[in-house]
């Protein structure tokens, strides 16, 4: 039996819409022609044991991961577009947040101070913060300390309460928390923007044929216009799905070669 993972934006609040959007998804997928597809999403507390499974069908993956950890090991069938004032079509950046008491208004008055991220394998919270902060590092160091959260929530409360002073979180994460927790944001500012990427694909293995790769891709671009599906894909924030492959998510892996460049491997 194959499997299906969509871990990425699957918030708590949002994930009877992420339900029907799956259900919803995996019927236009039968329609055009996969097969075996599942009946319900997998979740799990390590999104690792599906994105690296060998029966994995499709699944959503940030594209740090797909140009380091997952290459060699899945390549992209779409990316996703989002709803979010911050995104541009298949293109999204981060927010880079501080506390509202924060008279920083640039990185560069943040030197020294403490960093949170989520994850060592995020581009959002960790490799685009490292990509703009290395050309202000000295010696390969920017910031005093850095904080893994686990999470972009997680993470935004670290500056909410004042244990970290800066973050950055992706646009769809920013647009979702705003729309179902906006408390969450209280006490925190955007001070700014990092460089947009491709956002977040949906990814089939290596070894799925082109003909099922093409499957996959028709069936998310009928969902993706499917009037009813319209009320789930509002709540997700999806727009629409564009085509993708890995050469599109090269820059990322760009950002982190420039940031090594300049000496700083990892934060700080």
């Amino acid at each position: 039996m194959t499997v299906a993972a969509l871990p990425p934006y699957d918030l708590p609040e949002v994930r009877a819409a992420m339900d029907d959007w799956w259900r919803g998804l995996a019927e236009h997928l039968r329609r055009a022609g996969v097969d075996n597809v599942p009946t319900a999403l997998t979740r799990g507390d390590d999104p690792w044991t599906y994105w690296e499974a060998p029966n994995l069908l499709i699944g959503q993956t940030c594209g740090y991961p797909l140009v380091t950890r997952l290459a060699g090991k899945v390549r992209a069938v779409a990316t996703p577009c989002y709803a979010s004032v911050h995104c541009d079509g298949p293109l999204y950046g981060s927010l880079i947040m501080v506390h509202q008491d924060d008279p920083a208004t640039a990185l560069a008055d943040l030197a020294g101070r403490r960093a949170a991220f989520n994850d060592h394998l995020s581009h959002s919270g960790y490799n685009i913060l490292r990509a703009s902060v290395a050309p202000l590092a000295t010696d390969g160091r920017f910031f005093a300390e850095v904080l893994e959260s686990g999470s972009h929530r997680d993470s935004l409360a670290m500056v909410r309460t004042g244990k970290a002073d800066i973050m950055t979180m992706d646009c769809v994460s920013f647009a979702l928390v705003a729309r179902h927790a906006p408390a969450e944001l209280d006490g925190t500012r955007i001070m700014g923007m990092t460089e947009r990427a491709r956002g977040l694909p949906y990814v089939t293995p290596l070894s799925t044929d082109d003909e099922i790769r093409t499957r996959l891709f028709d069936g998310l671009m009928a969902a993706g216009n499917d009037p009813a599906l319209a009320a789930a894909r509002d709540a997700l924030l999806l727009s629409g799905f564009v085509a993708a492959d890995n050469d599109d998510y090269a820059p990322i892996a760009a950002m982190a070669k420039k940031a090594a460049e300049l000496g700083m491997v990892d934060l700080p």
